[in-house]
């Protein structure tokens, strides 16, 4: 069953520099590094939580996965340019939490995803609970 969130916090922001090899030969963030540019945040916002995906790795044997991910690009990013991540939750689910990120340079938005990212066991990949002290930090938005 999933809960929808619709009284999460406040969205959590992180910023990351576009290096060089962020870009392709015209010095444009080539498309897929938008992909890596989310990931990071969301690490970044379970680590604000407390959680560390080591730790979910090496002590419970489960990992996430995405398993499904759409991007609208909207605007280049170039090289130096300084992104704000932002990362809101959709929906948490008992083994899943869907996301909508969004890449901004200053006020313009560049990028939107909407990602769902399943925790599965190792070394099977088969869908498992979300532990539920951690699934409850995500519900509140709030570190341990």
């Amino acid at each position: 069953m999933s809960k929808r969130v619709s009284g999460f916090p406040s969205p959590f922001h992180w910023k990351v520099r576009v290096y060089i090899e962020d870009t392709d030969a015209g010095g444009v963030v080539f498309y897929a590094n938008y992909l890596n540019f989310f990931e990071r945040a969301r690490t970044e916002w379970l680590r604000r939580l407390g959680i560390t995906q080591q730790e979910l790795m090496s002590s419970l044997s489960q990992v996430f996965v995405v398993s499904h991910v759409s991007v609208d690009y909207l605007a280049p990013a170039r090289l130096d340019d300084e992104l704000t991540l932002v990362l809101h939750i959709e929906r948490i689910g008992g083994a899943s939490v869907s996301f909508s990120q969004r890449a901004w340079r200053g006020e313009v938005n560049l990028a939107n995803a909407k990602v769902k990212v399943v925790c599965v066991s190792l070394p099977d990949m088969r869908p498992k609970a979300i532990p539920s002290a951690w699934l409850k930090r995500m519900q509140d938005g709030v570190s341990a």
